[in-house]
């Protein structure tokens, strides 16, 4: 899959946000998916015309019968006149992912044919293999998760939209625990806490504004609840991943 097309990273629609945690708007983050099954839902990217970016963990087994990809989609719950919805065809997981330390938490699906890119749904551009990001960079974290711990996203669950600050896997292991955060991961969030992706966000995109493009950095992949103080949110390293390269 080739890390930057013509297309990626670009939002004509995304103003320019400020800062906090606010709802999307509408085509903000063109290549936001929600993905559903049997009534369950987590988050994804896509990265080109057929194929979409995931969380490992989100997927017990490679089979995608009842699975659906939704693209374009403001809410989950209220009117979505600029979605689309695809069948997939084949999930693969990152052969070298744990379960038990969710290193390697990445997962790609084809969809079962190319989509037609739009002013609402375009793919984001990946982190190239040498990409390094640095401490205290601002990112953005978008999903239909909850808002705080057992809080969940109120009726119509419109598409949510959080910055957070890169943070040093150095220090990030001094967080989390020292040997739990490896070079597959990248973390990101405030010492203050008040800030992160939370359960439903699971195998969305964390993004970096480069050179007037969006770079996917990281997969959202776990947490010590969310947005605690001194416990960032930790993501697959995108630029690490041989999957997104190879594939």
């Amino acid at each position: 899959l080739s890390r930057v097309s013509v297309l990626c990273g670009q939002a004509p629609k995304n103003s320019g946000i400020l800062g906090g945690t606010s709802m999307a708007t509408a085509g903000s983050w063109p290549w936001m998916a929600s993905l559903q099954k049997n009534g369950s839902h987590v988050c994804g990217s896509l990265i080109n015309s057929q194929w979409v970016l995931t969380a490992a963990h989100c997927f017990q087994t490679t089979d995608q019968s009842g699975l659906s990809v939704n693209l374009g989609r403001q809410t989950l719950q209220g009117s979505n006149p600029n979605a689309v919805s695809q069948t997939v065809t084949q999930i693969i997981i990152h052969p070298n992912y744990n379960s038990k330390t969710n290193d390697n938490d990445i997962c790609l699906l084809r969809l079962s044919s190319p989509v037609t890119f739009t002013s609402y749904i375009s793919p984001v551009c990946l982190a190239a293999s040498d990409s390094t990001f640095y401490s205290g960079v601002n990112s953005w974290v978008t999903g239909w998760g909850n808002t705080g711990e057992g809080v969940s996203l109120p009726f119509p669950q419109n598409l949510m939209e959080v910055e957070v600050p890169v943070v040093g896997n150095r220090q990030c292991n001094c967080d989390n625990g020292v040997g739990r955060i490896t070079d597959n991961m990248i973390c990101a969030g405030l010492s203050a806490g008040g800030k992160d992706s939370c359960q439903g966000d699971s195998g969305g995109p964390m993004v970096i504004k480069q050179n007037g493009r969006w770079i996917q950095a990281g997969v959202v992949s776990f947490g010590e609840g969310c947005a605690r103080p001194n416990f960032p949110g930790v993501y697959a390293r995108v630029s690490h991943s041989t999957l997104t390269s190879t594939s």
